[in-house]
């Protein structure tokens, strides 16, 4: 993911070195695709387990069960958007992906942005003078998005995915024949948990990064300028990439092939652009969410031509975000479950 990757980075680069910068680098990806296996090795033995328990073959249950099935599905009168919201917020607070997820996103985003910071002051007095003039500090201490984005976009795909796997979507849908209604309230209940949870993280990882980027090395604090719309900001482009990752999920209904195309969006997909002819290449990267996501991080030096403003850039990825859970609701509709 060049863009973010290298706006995260541009600050330890300079200060550490090329190679210990790419070798860090390096690390993070290989640590995010082990979290990602990881979780999604989890979430497969949850479902397996669940499946075991509902079937109608399972020990001790076998004939209650063949005979009560799933009956008639309730009358739409029988329940409110309400009540759709707590249960969508119970589904995803009591299975151990999403606190797995979450605790890996802080872990990680975290000691990610403390790495940066620390080696980025301990190789401050040793680097030359006019290398500090274009240092951020603030996108130094927010590198740990780029994790975030990927646990959040997993934790995304999962909320609806999961329901596939495991045949509980069966049962949802039964319960709350609206399926618009039911997604709306997932789409509700997620895109809260990932705003709060993403904008938590960011405002840690700033406060810790600041905290460590202690003197000579430039710190900055939330009134210096772009500092407090790059935090906000990137706790916002992790949640609306998060609900891209849902409507993907909700598009495609199984976790590998949504998680695919999502890792394919944000790294993928920025390789294949840049290898395009440079004027080509310089139009389409201004659309891509590694691009916007670069430029919202990013606090000094002069804006980049082929690259939106950073709210600009933030409502086109929200844009994305609306327009793939369109699809994914119309899908939802015709389908059988």
């Amino acid at each position: 993911m060049t863009g973010l990757l290298a706006a995260a980075h541009a600050g330890l680069v300079r200060h550490a070195g090329p190679g210990h910068g790419l070798r860090l680098g390096l690390l993070v990806v290989v640590v995010v695709i082990v979290v990602v296996v990881v979780l999604i090795q989890r979430q497969r033995r949850r479902d397996r387990t669940t499946m075991e328990v509902a079937s109608p073959t399972a020990s001790g249950a076998g004939p209650a069960l063949a005979t009560v099935g799933l009956g008639e599905p309730i009358p739409p009168g029988r329940y409110h958007f309400t009540d759709l919201v707590r249960a969508e917020w119970t589904k995803l607070r009591t299975v151990r992906s999403t606190t797995w997820t979450l605790l890996v996103t802080v872990a990680l985003g975290l000691g990610i942005s403390a790495i940066a910071t620390a080696e980025t002051r301990s190789h401050w007095a040793s680097t030359p003078s006019f290398q500090h003039v274009g240092f951020d500090p603030t996108a130094t201490s927010l590198i740990g998005i780029f994790v975030a984005q990927f646990a959040v976009g997993a934790l995304g795909v999962l909320a609806m995915s999961g329901e596939y796997s495991s045949g509980t979507i069966r049962a949802t849908f039964s319960a709350a024949p609206s399926r618009l209604r039911v997604l709306a309230a997932k789409l509700l209940v997620f895109g809260l948990l990932a705003v709060v949870f993403a904008e938590v993280v960011a405002f840690a990882s700033f406060f810790l990064g600041q905290a460590l980027l202690t003197s000579p090395a430039t710190h900055a604090t939330l009134s210096s300028p772009g500092a407090l719309r790059a935090v906000v900001g990137s706790g916002l482009f992790v949640a609306a990439l998060g609900l891209l990752a849902l409507g993907l999920a909700t598009m495609m209904r199984f976790t590998a092939a949504a998680l695919s195309t999502f890792v394919g969006i944000l790294l993928v997909a920025p390789l294949i652009v840049q290898a395009l002819p440079t004027t080509l290449s310089q139009d389409i990267r201004r659309f891509l969410p590694d691009r916007i996501g670069a430029t919202i991080l990013t606090t000094t030096g002069p804006h980049n031509p082929f690259a939106f403003s950073p709210w600009v850039g933030l409502g086109v990825l929200a844009l994305y975000a609306l327009g793939v859970n369109v699809v994914g609701a119309i899908l939802l509709t015709r389908r059988d479950a």
